[in-house]
């Protein structure tokens, strides 16, 4: 029994050994990679030169890097207010006897989540453009065309409005697993509390959220580290304009590598936001885990 229990062993350690190596070549490799490099002066090219910590405390006193990381501090609030909150009550309505056709409600939910963010930045954008934009034709089609304008050039609106799209991608996203964790809950706990005369709104908040609190922390911790590396769509619609207005962790890396050619230093910025996801990722953690032993307590 022993003998044959040794080769199943064998077979699966040899098919977890394949993810296993990818994801330490895609994930660790680049990272530690990245934390070499930062030590040195690398202006493109094949020659660099060792500079210490020099990176690091440029990086310390660097106002755009700091200024980046507030504008995706922005990025993550907004995103977990109306990425998980919305998605949370879209749930909700979904479960409800009243709503027909549940199967069609979700699919259709979960279909921005699978759209490229390139291809997201680029219809959004097209709905902020000022000539042809949908925003501005429907303002002028209600009678309040004083209110058009150019609106990626609006300094104090532009981190909003390229949030919005990050909220519309992945609401269908939260959906799906929140949608897991409720149907997991017993429905006679539900129909329980409603003959107690428990409203919806009650239901929700005193019931649903409490049995799927570690669910939404997973939800919470994947918002973080998304938001906290985003990129690919605010740099199609704005390249982090008007100014600096809309810059980015990610996308100051990318300025810095790439555009201006300091490798070092861009290397850095990346250990940069590595290190600052960590901290707010586990920063939520401690404050939610206060959170819920108070209201326990």
């Amino acid at each position: 029994m022993l003998t044959a229990i040794k080769p199943k062993k064998r077979v699966v350690a040899a098919y977890l050994a394949i993810p296993t190596i990818l994801f330490i070549f895609s994930v660790f490799v680049p990272l530690i990679t990245a934390f070499v490099n930062s030590f040195f002066e690398w202006k493109s090219g094949p020659n660099k030169t060792f500079n210490g910590l020099t990176n690091y405390i440029t990086l310390l006193h660097d106002s755009t890097f700091w200024l980046s990381f507030k504008h995706n501090l922005f990025l993550v609030a907004v995103c977990i207010v109306g990425q998980i909150g919305i998605a949370f009550v879209l749930v909700l309505m979904i479960n409800s006897k009243l709503v027909k056709l549940k199967g069609i409600h979700r699919t259709f939910g979960f279909f921005p989540s699978t759209i490229a963010a390139v291809s997201i930045g680029f219809i959004w954008k097209m709905i902020y453009d000022y000539n042809r934009g949908l925003l501005n034709w429907f303002l002028d089609k209600i009678g309040r065309a004083d209110l058009q304008q150019v609106w990626l050039n609006n300094e104090n609106l532009v981190m909003l409005l390229v949030a919005i799209p990050l909220v519309w991608q992945w609401i269908g996203y939260y959906m799906v697993i929140l949608l897991s964790a409720i149907s997991s809950i017993d429905t006679e706990i539900l129909e329980v509390s409603e003959l107690d005369g428990a409203n919806a709104v009650q239901r929700a908040i005193y019931i649903v959220l409490p049995l799927i609190k570690n669910t939404l922390l997973v939800c919470i911790t994947l918002c973080i580290a998304g938001n906290m590396k985003a990129f690919d769509n605010i740099y199609v619609m704005t390249s982090g304009g008007p100014g600096k207005a809309s810059m980015v962790m990610a996308m100051y890396g990318y300025d810095v590598s790439f555009n201006q050619g300091n490798l070092g230093y861009g290397s850095t910025i990346s250990i940069g936001i590595f290190v600052m996801s960590l901290l707010v990722i586990g920063g939520s953690k401690w404050l939610i885990g206060r959170l819920t032993k108070s209201k326990d307590a």
